[in-house]
Order: C-alpha cells, then sequence, then structure tokens
C-alpha cells in the first residue's frame, strides 16, 4: 500500500474537494453546547463543601483512568503510524541521484480526511499537448500557403512485448489492437519470445515477428517504418537499447507498465547503491514520451523515475483474469483452514482503498459497528452452527491499529478471533471464500478499486459508500448495493436487507450474479478510448497517412467488451505466479545480478568472497603497473637521447604525419577496394543504423556526425570533409545530400573508382539490398559498359509502402509533402534558372507515367563523372530550397513540406529528385532485380524524345551556372545568408588564373630572393689581412750553419 501522507504528484496529485465529513462516533459523554449553571454548581460544591483529601485523589485517579480509556479504545482516537509512500514530483529532474525526483507532501495538505482524496492530473503532458496543437495551427497559418494531407497509406504502429504468453495485457492490447485496426491503423506486433498468443494475433490479421537480440542488445529492426510504437509491460525494454540511439529517438514510444517487481526494487538498489542501474531505468523511462498505468497507485510506486511523462489510462481485464485463475484452482476448504475459519462461517470481506490514511482506522471501526446487528441472527461462539466472522484486507499493519480494532470489535460484540486483519498476498483467497464484500474506505479516488471487480468476478454480493467513483459503474439494488457516506450508520439496515437467518437472501444473490455478468467488461470502453485519444495527442502522422478515426467516432459495440472469446483455448497456460515471473524477467537483465535468493547454497558467498579477492589482486597490479610506467616516463625524460639533426627530426615528423593521414587506407578492404570499378557508399548518422551497414570491401560506411561511428570500421567522417554537417540543423534537412556533398567535396583524395553508388541502411532493413547474384551482375555490366553512362537503381516507386494506390511521379511526391511538392520544385527552378513561370505548374519537367517506374530511397549506382554532374545541379537546387524556406522553418519549424514540425522538412522532395534529373539529361535508367540481378531498362531513350529538358540539364549548362555562382561567391563575397558555397568546392576560370598569377609571382619572388642573396654575398665587406706571415725555420736548419770545430 502506498500513503498518501507524503508526496505530490507527477503529473501532479492535488486536494479533491472534501465531502462533508462523516459523523464520528461520540467520544464521550460530553455535549456539544455548554449547559448552563454547571460552573455555579462546580465553585459552589469545592468552594462551600468540604472535601476529604483521599475523595480529591480517587477523584483524579479515576479521571485518568477513564481518559486513558477513552484514548487507547474508542474509535478515532488512536494516532497511526502510517508508512510513507512518495508521490512522483512535480518538478522532473535530470536524472536520479539529484534531488528533485521526490517531493514530500507539503504541509499545508497534512494528512488526508475521511471522504478527502488526491487527484492525479497529468498537467504537463497536458499542456504540452495543448501547446503543440496551439503552435502547428499558428506556425501553418503564418505559411502563407495551405498544407494538406494527401493520404496514400494508413498509419502504421509497432506493438512491442517481452513475450506472447497469455495474460491480462495481452488481452487487454488484442482487444485494443482490434478498435485500432477498425479505426484504420495498420500494425505489426513484436516480441522477444514467442508464445501462445502468437496465433491469436494472426487470427485477427496482425502479423508477428521475434526480434532478435545480439551481444549489444540492439535490435535489428529499422523503427523509422512505423509512426509510432506501443510499448508493453517492463519485460519489452530491451527495444530501448536501439530507441536511446539515432536515428530512433525520434520515433513517438507510448509505453504500458503493468508490473510491480521493479517498484519493489528500487529501494533495494539505493540502498545497495546500484546508481547505475537506477540510472539506466531512470534514462529508459524518461525515453518514453508516455507512461501509462493501468491504476493510480503505480505512478506513486514508481515516483523515483518520475520525468513528468507519467499518465494513466484505468480500466484493466487483470482482475476479472486472476478471479478466472483462481476459480480453475477450486480448492475452498484449504482456504478456509489456512484463515482460520470454519467450513460453514458466513465471512464478509472489508476491503478499503490501496492507499493509507488519516481516518482508515475509524472507518474500519464504523463499519464493523454497523455490522454488530447482524451478530443476533448466529449462536453463541460455543455453538456448532455457522459463525459471523469478519476479515480485514490490510497492507501496512501496525500493533497499535491492531490492538485498537480488536478492542473495537470486542466492544462491538465479536467474540476473540472473530475479526482479524488478512494481508494483501491473501486477497484472492479471501474473496473466494468470503459470502459479501464491503467497501469501507471514504477516499474519494478517480477509478473504480480493482478488488471490487475482482469480488464481483468471483460473484460476491459488493456493498460500497455512495462515492462518485463508485456509483458510476454500480447501480444500486441491480449489481451491488450503496450506502451513504455521510451516514455509515445505514450500513446496518443495509445488511440486515440482504443476510437473513446467517445466510445471503436471494435479492444477494440475484445482486451478486447480475454484478459478476457486468464486472467481467467493467471499464473496457474508458480503456480502449483511452489509448486512442493518446495516439491522437502523441503521434504526429505525415502527410501521406490516411486519416484515422477519432476516439469519438468509435462504434460503441467495437469497445465495451475485452476479446474473451480468443483466449478460450490459451487462457489456462496463463502463468500462475506472476511475482515470480517478474523476478525471473529481472535476473535476465544484465543489470539485476542479486544472488542471495537461497540462503541455503554457499556457492554464492564463495563465489563473491573470491570475487572480492580477484579485484583486490587485479587493483594492485594495475597500481604496481602504472607506478613503474611513471617511473619509466621520469627516467626516459632525463636521460639523454640522441635527437640527430634538424634535418633528420623535420623529416621524420614529416613521415609521421603522412602515415597518420593515410592509416585508414592500409587494412585489406581498401586495398580490395582499390582493384575494384564500383564503391557503394551507406550513409548513416547514428549507432541504431550500425546492424544494417555492411562489411564487404564493395560497401563503406560514411557517417554524417563525428559521434556513432563504427570502432575500427574503415567509415568516412563526412563532418571533416565538410564543415557544413557540424551544424545539426542542416545535417538534419540534407539527410543523404549532406554524404553526397561531403564526397564531391575534393573526391579524388577519397575515392578513387570510376564508378560510385549509394544504399541507404533503411533498405537492408526491409531486406531490399542487394544480394550477391545482383552484385556480381552489376559488376559484370559494368566492366563490359553494357549500358555506357548508365543510371542504375533497386529500389522501386511502384513498390513502396507510400504508393499503395500507384500513383504517378509529382501525385506520389505531393503526397509525401503536405501536397507542395511541385510548388517547392517549381520555385526552386525559377530561383535556378532566373526564369519567370508565374506559378504554373504545367511547366514543371515532365516525368511521364509511361508503365515504368521510378527511385526511390536513395539506392543507385552512376559514374563518378555523372555523380559529379549530378551534385553540382543538387548543389544548386538545394541552395534554391534553402533560400525559399530558411527563415520560417529555422524559427517555427514548419515547412510548406510537412503537416507538422520536422527536423527533415524537404527529405521527401530531395529523395525523389535524382529521377528529375537523370530523366531529363538524357542517362539510361536501368532498373536492378536485387535478388536475380536481372536488369530492365525504364522509360527508354528512344520513346523520351519530346519529353526531355536537356537544355536545362546539360552539363555545358550547369558548369555555367556553378562558375557563375563560384565567381559571385569568391570575387565579390556577398554578405547575405548563403548556403551554396558551404556545399562544395568554389572553382570557376578566374580562380584558375588567380591561382597561376599567384603561383608566377610566388615563383618571381623566390628568384628575386635568390638574386638578392647572391648580390649580398658579393658586396659583402671582407676583412683585410693584418700582416704577412713567416714561417720561423725549423732547428735542424739552423745546425746546418753552425761551423764544426774538430777538437
Amino acid at each position: 500500500m502506498g500513503s498518501l501522507d507524503s508526496a505530490a504528484g507527477s503529473g501532479s496529485y492535488k486536494r479533491a474537494a472534501a465531502p462533508a465529513p462523516v459523523p464520528r462516533a461520540p467520544a464521550g459523554g460530553g455535549g456539544a453546547a455548554r449547559r448552563p449553571g454547571v460552573r455555579s454548581r462546580l465553585a459552589r460544591f469545592v468552594l462551600v463543601d468540604k472535601v476529604d483529601f483521599l475523595q480529591w485523589i480517587g477523584t483524579a485517579a479515576a479521571f485518568f483512568l477513564v481518559t486513558i480509556l477513552v484514548y487507547t479504545f474508542l474509535p478515532g482516537s488512536v494516532v497511526v503510524e502510517n508508512p510513507t509512500m512518495r508521490l512522483p514530483s512535480r518538478r522532473a529532474s535530470g536524472g536520479w541521484g539529484r534531488g528533485g525526483t521526490e517531493a514530500v507532501l507539503p504541509r499545508g495538505l497534512g494528512g488526508l480526511e475521511n471522504g478527502e482524496g488526491l487527484t492525479f492530473e497529468p498537467t504537463r503532458l497536458r499542456d504540452k499537448w495543448a501547446r503543440e496543437r496551439s503552435q502547428d495551427a499558428q506556425s501553418v497559418a503564418e505559411l502563407g500557403r495551405p498544407v494538406k494531407r494527401v493520404g496514400a497509406r494508413k498509419p502504421r504502429l509497432a506493438l512491442v512485448f517481452g513475450d506472447l504468453s497469455p495474460d491480462a495485457m495481452q488481452l487487454q492490447m488484442i482487444s485494443v489492437a482490434s478498435v485500432l485496426e477498425a479505426m484504420g491503423y495498420e500494425m505489426k506486433v513484436f516480441s522477444f519470445e514467442d508464445g501462445p498468443c502468437s496465433s491469436i494475433w494472426s487470427t485477427i490479421g496482425i502479423p508477428v515477428e521475434i526480434l532478435p537480440v545480439d551481444t549489444k542488445l540492439l535490435t535489428s529492426m529499422d523503427w523509422l517504418d512505423y509512426d509510432g510504437m506501443l510499448v508493453n509491460s517492463i519485460e519489452a525494454r530491451p527495444v530501448f537499447s536501439s530507441l536511446l540511439q539515432e536515428p530512433f529517438k525520434s520515433v513517438p514510444v507510448i509505453w504500458t507498465v503493468h508490473e510491480t517487481s521493479l517498484a519493489h526494487c528500487i529501494r533495494e538498489y539505493k540502498s545497495s547503491g546500484m546508481t547505475q542501474i537506477l540510472g539506466g531505468w531512470q534514462e529508459v523511462f524518461s525515453r518514453a514520451n508516455v507512461i501509462v498505468f493501468p491504476n493510480y497507485i503505480l505512478p506513486v510506486m514508481y515516483a523515483a523515475f518520475d520525468s513528468g511523462n507519467y499518465f494513466v489510462i484505468p480500466g484493466s481485464p487483470a482482475p476479472a483474469f486472476q478471479a478466472d485463475r483462481f476459480i480453475a484452482k477450486n480448492y475452498d476448504k484449504d482456504v478456509r483452514i489456512s484463515l482460520s475459519l470454519g467450513p460453514r462461517d458466513f465471512v464478509i470481506a472489508m476491503v478499503g482503498s490501496q492507499f493509507s490514511y488519516d481516518g482508515l482506522l475509524m472507518e474500519e471501526a464504523l463499519v464493523l459497528q454497523a455490522v454488530g446487528p447482524l451478530l443476533q441472527q448466529y449462536p453463541s461462539e460455543n455453538s456448532t452452527q455457522t459463525e459471523l466472522k469478519v476479515r480485514i484486507l490490510t497492507g501496512n499493519q501496525t500493533d497499535k491499529h491492531r490492538i485498537a480494532l480488536e478492542a473495537i470489535a470486542l466492544n462491538v460484540g465479536f467474540s476473540r478471533g472473530a475479526v482479524e486483519h488478512v494481508a494483501v498476498e491473501d486477497t484472492d483467497n479471501l474473496l473466494a471464500i468470503a459470502n459479501l464484500v464491503i467497501y469501507c474506505s471514504c477516499l474519494d479516488e478517480q477509478s473504480f478499486p480493482s478488488v471490487l471487480v475482482e469480488a464481483m468476478i468471483l460473484e460476491k454480493l459488493v456493498i460500497a459508500p455512495d462515492l462518485g467513483m463508485i456509483t458510476k459503474y454500480i447501480d444500486d439494488g441491480i449489481n451491488g448495493l450503496l450506502f451513504p457516506r455521510k451516514n455509515i450508520a445505514m450500513l446496518s439496515q443495509v445488511l440486515l436487507q440482504v443476510v437473513s437467518n446467517g445466510e445471503l437472501s436471494d435479492l444477494g444473490k440475484n445482486i451478486a450474479s447480475v454484478g459478476k455478468a457486468r464486472a467481467k467488461d467493467l471499464m473496457a470502453s474508458e480503456a480502449i478510448e483511452g489509448y486512442a485519444v493518446l495516439l491522437e495527442n502523441v503521434i504526429k502522422f505525415p502527410s501521406e497517412t490516411l486519416t484515422p478515426l477519432t476516439a469519438g467516432e468509435i462504434p460503441l459495440p467495437l469497445k465495451q467488451e475485452w476479446k474473451w472469446h480468443l483466449f478460450e483455448d490459451v487462457k489456462h497456460l496463463y502463468n500462475v505466479n506472476e511475482s515470480l515471473a517478474d523476478c525471473k524477467m529481472l535476473k535476465k537483465m544484465d543489470w539485476h545480478r542479486n544472488r542471495k535468493n537461497d540462503p541455503h547454497s554457499i556457492t554464492p558467498k564463495i563465489d563473491e568472497t573470491f570475487s572480492a579477492i580477484a579485484w583486490k589482486e587485479e587493483r594492485a597490479n594495475r597500481i604496481m603497473s602504472a607506478k613503474m610506467k611513471l617511473e619509466e616516463e621520469y627516467l626516459k625524460e632525463r636521460s639523454d637521447q640522441p635527437r640527430g639533426t634538424w634535418e633528420e627530426v623535420y623529416r621524420n615528423v614529416k613521415r609521421v604525419d603522412r602515415m597518420k593521414n593515410e592509416l585508414h587506407e592500409r587494412d585489406e578492404k581498401e586495398l580490395e577496394r582499390t582493384g575494384q570499378p564500383l564503391c557503394i557508399y551507406e550513409p548513416f548518422y547514428g549507432e541504431g543504423t550500425w546492424p544494417f551497414l555492411h562489411q564487404s570491401s564493395l560497401y563503406r560506411g560514411i557517417g554524417l556526425s563525428s559521434k556513432g561511428r563504427r570502432f575500427g570500421a574503415d567509415d568516412i567522417d563526412a563532418s571533416s570533409r565538410l564543415p557544413l554537417l557540424n551544424s545539426g540543423y542542416y545535417r538534419d534537412i540534407l539527410g543523404e545530400f549532406g554524404a553526397f556533398f561531403a564526397l564531391a567535396n575534393r573526391i579524388d583524395r577519397i575515392h578513387k573508382n570510376s564508378w560510385i553508388g549509394f544504399q541507404s541502411w533503411r533498405v537492408t532493413a526491409r531486406k531490399a539490398n542487394l544480394s550477391k547474384n545482383a552484385e556480381s551482375a552489376m559488376l559484370e555490366a559494368i566492366q563490359t559498359q553494357k549500358h555506357g553512362d548508365a543510371f542504375y537503381f533497386w529500389v522501386r516507386m511502384d513498390q513502396d509502402p507510400r504508393n499503395h494506390a500507384n500513383q504517378d511521379f509529382w501525385s506520389l511526391c505531393d503526397a509525401i509533402n503536405a501536397g507542395n511538392c511541385r510548388l517547392a520544385v517549381l520555385e526552386a527552378f525559377q530561383r535556378m534558372y532566373g526564369l519567370q513561370l508565374d506559378g504554373d505548374l504545367n511547366s514543371l519537367p515532365r516525368m511521364p507515367n509511361d508503365g515504368d517506374t521510378w527511385s526511390v530511397m536513395q539506392s543507385w549506382v552512376m559514374p563518378t563523372r555523372s555523380f559529379l554532374e549530378f551534385v553540382m545541379f543538387s548543389r544548386m537546387f538545394v541552395d534554391a530550397l534553402d533560400a525559399q524556406m530558411y527563415d520560417k522553418h529555422h524559427q517555427t519549424g514548419h515547412c510548406i513540406l510537412s503537416l507538422h514540425r520536422d527536423k527533415h522538412c524537404y527529405s521527401g522532395v530531395l529523395e525523389l529528385i535524382v529521377n528529375v534529373w537523370a530523366f531529363h539529361s538524357a542517362r539510361r535508367m536501368v532498373y536492378v532485380n536485387p535478388e536475380t540481378g536481372a536488369m530492365q531498362e525504364q522509360h527508354p531513350l528512344e520513346g523520351r524524345r519530346g519529353q526531355m529538358s536537356i537544355q536545362w540539364f546539360s552539363y555545358a549548362t550547369l558548369k555555367s551556372m556553378d562558375e557563375d555562382l563560384a565567381e559571385e561567391a569568391d570575387a565579390d563575397h556577398p554578405d547575405r545568408r548563403w548556403l551554396w558555397p558551404q556545399t562544395g568546392e568554389v572553382v570557376w576560370q578566374g580562380l584558375y588564373e588567380r591561382e597561376r598569377t599567384m603561383r608566377q609571382q610566388e615563383k618571381e619572388r623566390r628568384k628575386q630572393q635568390t638574386k638578392d642573396k647572391i648580390q649580398r654575398m658579393k658586396k659583402r665587406a671582407r676583412q683585410k689581412t693584418i700582416g704577412r706571415y713567416i714561417k720561423p725555420p725549423s732547428d735542424d736548419a739552423g745546425r746546418l750553419n753552425d761551423t764544426r770545430t774538430d777538437s
């Protein structure tokens, strides 16, 4: 049970209006009004009459004894120590453990009294939806041009489950999916484990796919194919491993959480210091656009993970599913023994709110007092006949609460042991053997109590106060009985009507029977309609989707009941122990490593001991290695090292730089790629695309961002080759064209093959990529020049999921661009060529509907020379689109090519524009079957005569336009914001001449420097000789001149 004494709420919990207070039992003999004359008589007695000292002592002792008894036993006089449970915070925090994720209830609210309540209101979500609708309407109005939905396909939803075992969640989602399908949605089910419900999904026409999960928990599925996702249960957690990565972060996700197992582990994780585990769950809960709970207690339990995205859709078949499962067990005798009940005892079950609050004991006491008159229908406790027993369902029971209630029961007239508490774990057992159920809580909540639903399914007579959330589903005297919450004493009269001679009357049995018939599908309509409304607010459907029905347009018969008939054959396979299933699920995940489940096993303790020892040794070894490495570095710095001459140092540094720049060219794939005529590049952005990228030498990845690149792969960093892609705005809006521009920028430095191709990773995700046979056939056609300067493609427009109606080229372009594709292309051509077409759409280049098809999804191959010509055209076309739409799109996020905010505004136009260039530049267009490699030319050149606008797409025209733009950018240096110079090289004839002049000037300068150096050397002043040097004679020469004398 949670406590409402401690916190404020996720969407925020607010105090509800308090009804009139429930009358309390008198707490003493005194009345509310003071009677006249009492004070005067007491004064005369004290002051005039002589009172003995012993009489004063006895009177005082009696007074204190009565006071203690009243304080201990009377209803409402006991201070109950309620356990605290935190409610979701009003303010979302950035992560767990930073503060703000939990907040206690303000003191002004205090403890809730009888009839008061807190209401959960998802104010942040509702304000966000209202703000988005207002901004969308305002921005679309400011565009100045109408945008429209041209429905070409149904909206697509992905339903993700942990497994397909038959349970209440499967029943609920099958019922919801059946209604959504009737509303116009197209769905597909994904699961990490197969199960019996797979056949049920196939029966209602929804395909099922089992997801493979690799070691990195990245699912190989393109979630961008779906307009939204409905993730169900905690067990589907692995799917978020890809949803947390680009490019899937923008996919709308609605996550339904119905388990309590993770909530029970939160406190254990905190006490154990498992901040990494909690941080991972916090990140996952924050990723979902909306977290849906089936009741109002779960947002309280998951308050630690609240980020302001909690939402409650009350209503679930779980209580009915639980009751059906319990009925199948059929062991009433064993249950009665476990609850200390006789086989003929008449049992009244008292149930209440899941929240604990002030006044709970008082309500139980008043209900017991109302049940008291029934004791006259039962003999004494020594009799062997039927006895009246009361069992109170409670979750948080203190000793004071138990002692006080026992005293109250004895005071009412119950025998000792006739009134006892029952733990929440025995809810099913208690409801199964009870003769009638009384809802004793007067706390005004927002949804019908699930415990009453289960009781009604078990065909038990339900008696409850006339609260708003109860009277909505219980008609007094029809499927249940009501008593006024302002006068609980009336409950006695209600009980006497349905209990006679110690047994439940025929009236009570009939009411219970009607209640069972209605309870099985209770709140089904609200739950199904709640999901429909949620989809309307969360998902922004693109312009090519058909508009589904709204929640108000759902036919009433479709949403009135759950699809019970589909589960008749598999219902017996329902997992008996749901809590054990939850624990088993958590153990499967890498984060749940608790080995304390078997207290009798010593293996976990031994493993933990050796693990601790190993980690200590490993840490000591690492510290020693670090110290030795640090000492070696110090010694190396102090020792003398031969540096060589400056020329040798310079040459070594240059050699290292060259090796560093060419390091990525040294692998085997690059060597294989050098000898091939073709290289196909796969643009990607984010780790979510990694499972769809090829590893062979024919393919090479090109990352649009420096982040999210594959480790050890020979990928190209497009942002380093084109600095424009460092801007997130242009990286998103250009998409694959960013990779085109980056490769074309000084292409000879990175691409040395005669042919070039591109393939979208989304084609691989759809399994429409080239097979080995198709690759071989294309390489053979390229080497033999079978089609010459051709444009090969392998993804057909007529087989695209967005083109169910097989529309022509411009119609499909309008459908995926809010009906404004032709207008945007026409204005772009006007800016490019300087034409005045006055909005005449017939002036657009013709794209005939001759039975052939076109290319989609940027998967094609062409000669490198033709690719550079296409990039030349594309740079000018993209610049014209940017000049047309940048201001409004950059400010508001809206453009005329989308119904809603879209950071990929004109990606739909860019996807198809290659067909316009290839058709009107007289390229052969050849379709390659991706499976067999068979080739078929589309729109043959012979049939294009008179339909092509070659004068606008010829190389000479595009080259002259490119040089004019380059001259303007190079010579004039305009101050206006201009995209074209940032998309590639700026080259024109004047630039060549200027470079040649600069080289000539540099050459002349070096020559002049040489001449000046020689002249300085010649004119350099030389020092004159100081004197002539005469070599002195040697000693031998002096001896030769001496006169010898003989003695």
